[in-house]
């Protein structure tokens, strides 16, 4: 590694790509109502402009391992933000839905090689005494673009029109790459491994066809009754199935799943799949509930969650000096105490809920979240040498579209299931009050099942122990960080 490298300058150029980048997966959310109405395409055509975006990320991040280990820094992240860029572009010149989402796709591809390059990288820089300060503060890019995406969305669809959305970040973008042509240093070493194309197939089929399969799960009417979607993920478990074989056989794996033998990683993402899957679908459910019961509209709705959201991404650099400082134990087992505590409360809720009492219980659903995911992220890493650390970044940022996809998908059926079971089982005329009910009781009943996801979440936790960086060099620069 090199003994001067400006770590500052390496960190803001990551953080402004990145910020821009991830926007853009909450961005479009708000918008695509109108965009149904001006490319004339219904609501599950547009839904593809989402559930694509994130497909896409989905597939690509296996495959970021090998292309940090074939590419420079400096290769890697000036080109996936000029493709990111290129997306950018054509969707902001987008004259059919089409082109539109073709553009987005590109967007895509930018965007889910962009965050495994910044996290092997961070892993490379900085020692591990200080990683959790300085994966907190990327944490809060991470958590706090998703967040405002919405909102910001909102106000620039109303007073500009939705192609500013996209023509908004260009300028940006521009900026982030002639910043990364300054300041960017190349860290690590390029050791260009073989490629093995029947991994990437298998990979691209099996990663795809779960999120495919488990985000049409929750808008396919039979839901995973539907033998669409029963086949989908079939071909998707039986692909991975075959991708792991496949990887402990070769001598240059394009994923190395050995990382899962090194128990304070596989004890970490464990909870970081549990607690994504947690924050999507409450993400998802808590919204349809203000909208629904409690009458909400849906930029009041988005308002009342907005608190949460933004404390989430803002407490991420404390929560990362108090990883540093303490270690993950004194964070991850009350953040998940927290968690099962919140649970508890969301899986009894009713329309005569205090509306305060609902947006402060939210707020303690993401700062709780907050305390987990980046010490239970972060101390995974650490304990990994090395030649693993971009198969590990990999698989965790892979993991992340694939609980996200989960989790709402889960929740969302759990949800609906019950709701029409309920509504089936009535002898009265349906009315607004019986549909109240239904709804409440299908929140309930998902909640059920997070609250049993989180409990798993707090027993892993108890065996959570600070991990040890077995092969970290020092470097001059690092160690004033």
């Amino acid at each position: 590694m090199e003994s001067q490298i400006n770590s500052k300058a390496i960190l803001i150029t990551f953080m402004i790509g990145a910020f821009f980048a991830i926007l853009n997966e909450t961005l479009l959310n708000i918008a695509l109502t109108e965009l149904m109405a001006v490319f004339n395409v219904d609501a599950p055509t547009v839904q593809w402009l989402a559930t694509g975006f994130m497909l896409v990320m989905g597939v690509l991040m296996p495959i970021s391992a090998l292309l940090i280990q074939w590419f420079t820094t400096r290769q890697m992240f000036i080109g996936v933000m000029t493709v990111f860029l290129l997306g950018t572009i054509i969707a902001a010149c987008a004259v059919n839905f089409p082109m539109l989402l073709t553009g987005r796709m590109i967007q895509a591809i930018g965007t889910g090689l962009l965050i495994p390059v910044i996290m092997n990288a961070l892993l490379l820089i900085y020692r591990p005494e200080v990683r959790g300060k300085i994966m907190g503060t990327f944490g809060l890019v991470i958590m706090f673009a998703p967040a405002i995406g919405p909102t910001l969305s909102g106000v620039i669809v109303d007073f500009l029109g939705w192609r500013w959305l996209f023509i908004t970040v260009i300028p940006f973008a521009v900026f982030s790459i002639l910043f990364a042509l300054k300041y960017l240093q190349n860290v690590g070493e390029v050791t260009r491994p073989s490629v093995d194309v029947f991994s990437i197939i298998l990979s691209t089929i099996g990663i795809g066809g779960i999120v495919y399969g488990f985000s049409s799960a929750g808008e396919d009417p039979e839901g995973f009754m539907s033998i669409k979607i029963i086949l989908i993920i079939s071909i998707s478990i039986i692909s991975i199935v075959l991708f792991t074989v496949r990887q402990l056989k070769l001598e240059e794996p394009l994923l190395d799943v050995r990382v899962f033998q090194y128990k304070s990683y596989l004890r970490g993402v464990s909870i970081f799949v549990i607690v994504i899957m947690a924050m999507f679908a409450s993400e998802i459910v808590m919204p349809m509930y203000l909208q629904g019961p409690l009458g909400y509209s849906a930029k009041v709705a988005g308002l009342l969650l907005l608190p949460g959201a933004l404390l989430n991404g803002l407490m991420s650099p404390t929560m990362g000096a108090l990883f540093d400082k303490y270690g993950p134990r004194k964070l991850i087992i009350p953040g998940t105490v927290t968690l099962v505590g919140v649970m508890i409360f969301f899986s009894n809720i009713n329309p005569s809920t205090p509306i305060w009492l609902f947006v402060f219980a939210y707020i303690v659903l993401m700062l709780s979240i907050s305390a987990i995911l980046m010490p239970a992220q972060t101390n995974a890493l650490n304990e990994l040498p090395k030649k693993l650390y971009p198969h590990g970044t990999a698989i965790a940022n892979t993991l992340q579209p694939v609980a996200g996809a989960l989790g709402v998908s889960v929740f969302v059926s759990i949800m609906t299931q019950s709701r029409m079971q309920f509504l089936e089982e009535q002898t009265v005329p349906t009315t607004e009050k019986l549909m109240s009910e239904a709804m409440t009781l299908g929140v309930h009943h998902a909640y059920w099942f997070a609250l049993g996801l989180t409990g798993v979440a707090f027993i892993i936790s108890l065996f959570i122990r600070k991990a040890i960086a077995p092969d970290f060099e020092s470097n001059e620069d690092a160690s004033q960080n």
